[in-house]
C-alpha cells in the first residue's frame, strides 16, 4: 500500500472573496497561493470555472491562468475545471493553446460537463446556442483534435492549439465522465468536495473500464479533498466555520462570500442544515497535522488514488498559506 509519500499533492483554487475584502484582493491572493504552491513542491494548481457567484473570483478561468502563468515558472497550471457546455471548443482550445504556447509544458484542460451555474445564467452564457451536456462527449473529441497535428485536409484549426499537446482531464461528479475518461484513456478527478456521495462507484468504474491510449497507459485518478489545518484540533474547527457558513450560503440560495469564523454553528443552522452540510463535506479534513495526515492516510487507503487535490476555504489569508504548508509538512513527515 502507498504512503502520502508516493502520490502527488495539488490544489484547487476557487479565489474565493472575502465579505470584508475586494475582488482584486481576491486575485492577488490566489496568486499567493499559486507562489507558495511552487515554493513547497505542490504538483498543479488548478481554477474552477463558476458563474454569478459572489464568493467566487475565478469565472474568468483562462484569463487569470495567464496572470498565475506569469507570476510562477515551474508550477503547473491549469483548469478544475472549463465547464465545456458553456463554450464552443474551439475557443477553449484556442485559448489554451495560447496559454500553453507562452508557458510550454505547463497548462492543463480539465474539463466538466455541467454548466457550474444556475439556469438564468446559463442562457445568458449561452446567448441562445443549443448546446447541451449531451454534446460533451463529441465536445471532448474535438478539442483533443485540435491540439494534435492537424489531419490531412482539416478544415478548421486551432491556431494557436495545434501541436501543443495540452494535456486533458475529464472531471465529474456522477459516473459519466468517469466512463467518458475511462473510455478516451484520459485522467480522471472527482468533485469529492462537494459530491462525494457517487466517489467509491466513479472510480471503481473508471478502472475497471480504462482502455490505455496516446495519453495514458494505466488509469490515473484525482480526488479533490477539503482542507482546514492548523496547530490544534480547536483552532482547525473554529477556522471551519467560515467554510461551513458558506456552504449554508448555498443552500439557501445567499451570499457566497466568505464570512469571519465563529465560536459555535449553534443558532446559524437547523439540525437538516447541518445533515446536509455534514454530507457535503463527507470528504473534509479538519484538524491539526496529526488528526489531518491520520484522516490522509484512510483516505488513501480506502480509495488508493493517484493524487489529492485540496480546497481551503479559511478566512485569514495567512491561516489559510498555512493550511497548504502544514499539508505539505504532513506529505513530507
Amino acid at each position: 500500500m502507498r504512503s502520502l509519500k508516493d502520490i502527488q499533492f495539488s490544489i484547487l483554487e476557487l479565489a474565493p472573496v472575502r465579505d470584508d475584502k475586494s475582488i482584486q484582493f481576491s486575485l492577488h491572493h490566489a496568486l499567493e497561493v499559486a507562489q507558495k504552491a511552487e515554493q513547497l513542491g505542490y504538483k498543479r494548481l488548478w481554477l474552477a470555472e463558476h458563474h454569478n457567484m459572489d464568493g467566487i473570483a475565478s469565472s474568468a478561468t483562462a484569463v487569470l491562468l495567464g496572470y498565475i502563468l506569469a507570476n510562477t515558472t515551474t508550477l503547473k497550471v491549469g483548469s478544475g475545471g472549463i465547464m465545456l457546455p458553456n463554450h464552443a471548443p474551439l475557443v477553449v482550445a484556442e485559448q489554451f493553446g495560447t496559454l500553453a504556447t507562452l508557458y510550454p509544458n505547463r497548462v492543463e484542460l480539465g474539463l466538466g460537463r455541467a454548466p457550474g451555474t444556475d439556469q438564468v445564467t446559463m442562457r445568458a452564457l449561452r446567448r441562445g446556442r443549443q448546446e447541451t451536456e449531451d454534446q460533451f462527449p463529441q465536445d471532448v473529441l474535438e478539442i483533443l483534435q485540435y491540439f494534435k497535428e492537424p489531419l490531412p485536409h482539416q478544415r478548421i484549426v486551432a491556431t494557436p492549439g495545434q501541436s501543443t499537446h495540452v494535456p486533458v482531464w475529464l472531471l465529474g461528479s456522477s459516473l459519466f465522465s468517469a466512463q467518458l475518461a475511462a473510455k478516451l484513456g484520459l485522467p480522471y478527478s472527482f468533485a469529492s468536495h462537494f459530491a462525494p456521495r457517487m466517489l467509491d462507484q466513479a472510480i471503481k468504474l473508471y478502472r475497471e473500464n480504462f482502455e490505455p491510449s496516446e495519453y495514458l497507459d494505466r488509469p490515473y485518478v484525482s480526488m479533490v479533498v477539503p482542507t482546514v489545518v492548523a496547530q490544534t484540533d480547536e483552532e482547525a474547527q473554529y477556522l471551519a466555520t467560515s467554510a461551513y457558513q458558506r456552504v449554508l450560503g448555498l443552500m439557501r440560495g445567499q451570499s457566497l462570500k466568505l464570512k469571519a469564523p465563529v465560536e459555535t454553528m449553534e443558532g446559524l443552522w437547523s439540525p437538516a442544515e447541518k445533515m446536509s452540510v455534514d454530507n457535503f463535506y463527507a470528504m473534509a479534513q479538519i484538524g491539526s497535522a496529526e488528526t489531518v495526515k491520520a484522516g490522509l492516510e484512510k483516505l488513501l487507503e480506502k480509495y488508493n488514488v493517484d493524487e489529492f487535490i485540496f480546497t481551503c476555504d479559511i478566512y485569514d489569508t495567512d491561516k489559510r498559506i498555512q493550511n497548504f504548508e502544514l499539508l505539505m509538512d504532513i506529505k513530507n513527515s
